[in-house]
């Protein structure tokens, strides 16, 4: 890799992270901050909403018993719901609660106002929405290969 394109590669990630330190939680009272791991497990409930305990745990690549301590954390605030499934009463589903939706609005709100003026091109916004959904989802999936390689302890 030539020192140019290293460069700003390092750049990127520098970046990345200090604007991700520049997000604020809300001020609002009524917010239930979450540490960066329960805001990994959050973002996949929301997005998946009736997912499984396994599925949930594997895309946010946290062995099972740290995954169930995360939820039970979660759940013991009023975030997740489990749910056992209707066909098979051995599994269950995980649903975000009106409290986790009403959280989530709430830093969608302060996000708005935070990020308001500063890039208003859709077209550029966009781009960058897209570019870092790609990062994300190569990291993730060399995450996974890395771990996959990894010897089985007994």
């Amino acid at each position: 890799m030539s020192d140019v394109k290293a460069a700003s590669l390092h750049e990127l990630a520098d970046l990345v992270f200090a604007v991700g330190r520049q997000l604020r939680p809300p001020a609002d009272p009524a917010f239930e901050p979450c540490t960066p791991i329960e805001i990994s497990v959050m973002r996949f409930i929301h997005h998946n909403p009736g997912t499984s305990a396994r599925a949930a745990s594997e895309a946010t690549l946290l062995p099972s018993s740290n995954f169930s301590r995360v939820l039970r954390g979660l759940e013991k605030r009023g975030l997740v719901d489990r749910v056992v499934d209707d066909r098979n009463a051995r599994a269950v589903r995980l649903y975000p609660t009106e409290k986790a939706d009403q959280n989530l609005q709430y830093l969608r709100d302060n996000w708005d106002r935070t990020l308001q003026g500063i890039v208003d091109d859709p077209d550029t916004i966009e781009i960058v929405n897209a570019t870092l959904r790609r990062i994300e989802d190569e990291l993730i999936a060399r995450r996974r290969g890395t771990d996959d390689q990894r010897p089985q302890s007994d």
